[in-house]
């Protein structure tokens, strides 16, 4: 691990010294042509996020932080036309493959023009000009829903807009989302919402923000296809804008990079905020991969360049802060996935997460090797599998793929089957087919069932019990416990210190993770150096505040989660949870009573109703006592002349709840309904 750290220490030295080395030499040049050219032309005048700014011109050709950039010609929150979503693409930039000379050119460039952005100093009173305020809204201290605020003066740009699946006890919960609260009052401030890549923890709410808050999306192209199918699902109209890794371009008091770094799926970018009081970094999901196998290495020369020029605040990925050592190349599965395939000898159902089109790629692959064909399940696999195949970061031939009639036609150790479910969520295809509830596919015995992924935080338990399941079915069942047939996208404790070596941060917030990985990330940035106060673990709605000098929470915004339940969004919340848990645990209890509409004498019943708590038929004596209970509750309260339905109901609810517990031990919930007949 030592010789990893000095491998990448070594590496951003000698980086930054090449830059230090040319910028000098260039530096001196530019000076030279300065005194010798007549003035430059006043620069024309750019509308961005509402805004009219006026730009500098400087020739960048080649540069990843061209002023040109597309994004900057679209940064207004204009809205968009009527019909279907826009989606409009940026003109490519250099990125991390460009020649050295180009990147240390644009950081020359760049170097030059943060003079315009510093906090002028001051003496003897307070400078004006606003602070920088950093509020997540989503992502921390839990896993998923991750979405980040960054406001200057009265802007705001939204990174990242993700959602959570259910835990167990959220009960008939489909998904959890941030809290917009705090966007939705001040969604005139709201002037662009980027995005660092695909994964459903990222994107997953977006189509239920831009119900609220209509701004342009800024992300990559694989991320931009993927939203769009999201948007398209949800009849939600949007200003797509696709960049490209190594674009840079200025939306109001914000210029806005994106750097390559490896992750699970392909078009996944750190972004960072040149703005009045610093330079931010956010890194978005990452791990160093030497060996990525789509090819693209990080843009470790980016990160390097970065830091050398002074980053103020980090937010860093947190996932795996308590593993030690360094996250596996994505490669090094390739080889497993071959072995696996090639030692089945019945069908072969893979599941693993829709999204990680990388490990999609590899599983086809395998397949293309030992002769089989692939039928895709799942409707969330079955629509990233068109749109990276149509953007053409899936390469399959269509003579591999087969649509589920044809499975049929095929003997077992001809076909692979590639379904979702890999998180043992009970309603994705790998769980109902492991219930027996799958209408096309049956597990039987000589199935393989390879699980490449692995669970998140929460969901132990059921994938546990769908392997259990697929077991009994007679399948033989391959997981990252028994075979190398996944590797996290998520850097380990290793890969976390070589981003802090390479930023540097004055500042340091780590996100992305439950509250112990959090704490870990910030032992890690201490035992680097970096000043125990400006350290900070924050949680949903903290709000820091930075100037170029300082950094301190200041408050809290409204934070928390939202529950989507069908169409419902944040209709269902703590006490419905708690009721469907009560319901889950002792049932309900009904009691029908008929009451005369002037004289308030009970006409009929109580007849009471059972549901999830006994069994009526075994239980006939109970319920015949729970009935008289009732009946002498009713002719004691119309002796004392009560006739209030609402003390008429807590008082059977009471009674009837003592006499339960008496006798089972359990507290159903107790259900009183009265009708008034003449």
């Amino acid at each position: 691990m030592r010789s990893f750290n000095g491998l990448y220490f070594f590496l951003s030295c000698n980086l930054i010294k090449e830059v230090i080395l040319v910028k000098e030499k260039t530096s001196h040049t530019a000076a030279e042509a300065k005194e010798a050219q007549p003035a430059a032309k006043t620069p024309k005048t750019v509308k961005t996020a509402k805004t009219t700014e006026t730009k500098r011109r400087t020739s960048r050709k080649g540069t990843g932080s061209s002023g040109r950039a597309a994004g900057s010609r679209r940064g207004s929150t204009r809205k968009p036309a009527q019909g279907k979503t826009q989606r409009r693409t940026a003109k490519p930039h250099a990125h991390q493959n460009h020649k050295e000379e180009a990147v240390v050119e644009n950081a020359v460039v760049t170097a030059g023009k943060e003079t315009e952005t510093r906090q002028p100093r001051t003496r003897g009173r307070k400078s004006s000009r606003p602070k920088l305020r950093i509020i997540p809204l989503g992502g921390l201290g839990e896993i998923g829903k991750n979405m980040t605020v960054f406001e200057y003066g009265d802007e705001i740009v939204v990174l990242d807009a993700g959602l959570a699946f259910p835990e167990e006890d959220l009960l008939g919960i489909d998904i959890v989302i941030p809290d917009f609260t705090y966007l939705i009052e001040n969604k005139e401030k709201v002037k662009a919402i980027v995005i660092t890549h695909g994964h459903e923890d990222h994107i997953g709410s977006l189509s239920y923000l831009l119900r609220e808050v209509n701004a342009p999306v800024y992300a990559t192209k694989l991320t931009i296809g993927l939203i769009e199918g999201k948007l398209e699902e949800a009849h939600i109209k949007g200003d797509l804008n696709v960049v490209h890794p190594g674009d840079e371009f200025r939306i109001g008091a914000f210029k806005i990079g994106f750097f390559h770094v490896c992750h699970s799926i392909p078009g996944a970018c750190g972004i960072y905020f040149r703005t009045p009081v610093g330079t931010v970094v956010h890194t978005g999901d990452f791990k160093f991969d030497n060996n990525p196998v789509d090819g693209e290495p990080m843009d470790i020369y980016k990160i390097a360049e970065l830091g050398h020029k002074g980053v103020l605040a980090l937010l860093a990925d947190s996932t795996n802060a308590t593993r030690p050592g360094s996250t596996p190349s994505e490669s090094v599965i390739v080889d497993s996935l071959h072995e696996q395939v090639s030692k089945a000898r019945g069908r072969i159902i893979l599941a693993t997460f829709a999204s990680n089109v990388s490990r999609i790629q590899m599983a086809m692959d395998a397949a293309m090797a030992f002769d089989r064909k692939v039928c895709v399940f799942g409707r969330s696999m079955v629509n990233v599998v068109k749109i990276a195949r149509e953007l053409g970061y899936l390469k399959v031939p269509d003579s591999l793929l087969i649509d589920p009639e044809e499975l049929s036609r095929y003997s077992d150790n001809r076909l692979m089957i590639l379904t979702t479910g890999s998180q043992g969520e009970p309603m994705a295809g790998l769980s109902r087919m492991a219930t027996g509830s799958h209408r096309q596919v049956q597990i039987h015995a000589g199935d393989t069932v390879i699980i490449s992924a692995s669970p998140i935080p929460g969901n132990e338990i059921g994938v546990g019990r769908t392997i259990d399941a697929l077991m009994k079915l007679g399948a033989h069942v391959v997981s990252s416990e028994n075979a190398k047939v996944h590797v996290s996208g998520h850097g380990a404790r290793e890969d976390l210190k070589a981003m802090l070596a390479l930023v540097k941060p004055k500042f340091f917030i780590p996100v992305h993770g439950e509250y112990r990985m959090l704490c870990s990330h910030k032992e890690l940035a201490i035992g680097l150096g970096i000043p125990k106060d400006h350290v900070f673990v924050g949680e949903n709605g903290s709000v820091f505040e930075l100037t170029n000098r300082s950094c301190h929470e200041a408050g809290k915004v409204t934070a928390g989660p939202v529950y989507v339940d069908g169409l419902g969004v944040g209709d269902v919340g703590n006490i419905v949870i708690r009721d469907r848990q009560q319901l889950s645990n002792d049932g309900v209890v009904i009691v029908v009573i008929a009451l005369e509409k002037n004289s308030n004498q009970v006409a009929a019943g109580p007849d009471i109703v059972s549901r999830g708590f006994v069994y009526v038929r075994d239980s006939e004596d109970m319920m015949s006592g729970a009935t008289d209970r009732v009946e002498m509750l009713l002719d004691r309260m119309a002796s004392e002349g009560v006739t209030e339905w609402s003390q008429i109901k807590t008082q059977i609810r009471d009674t009837l709840g003592r006499y339960f517990y008496e006798k089972t031990k359990r507290r159903p919930m107790i259900l009183p309904i009265i009708q008034e007949v003449r």
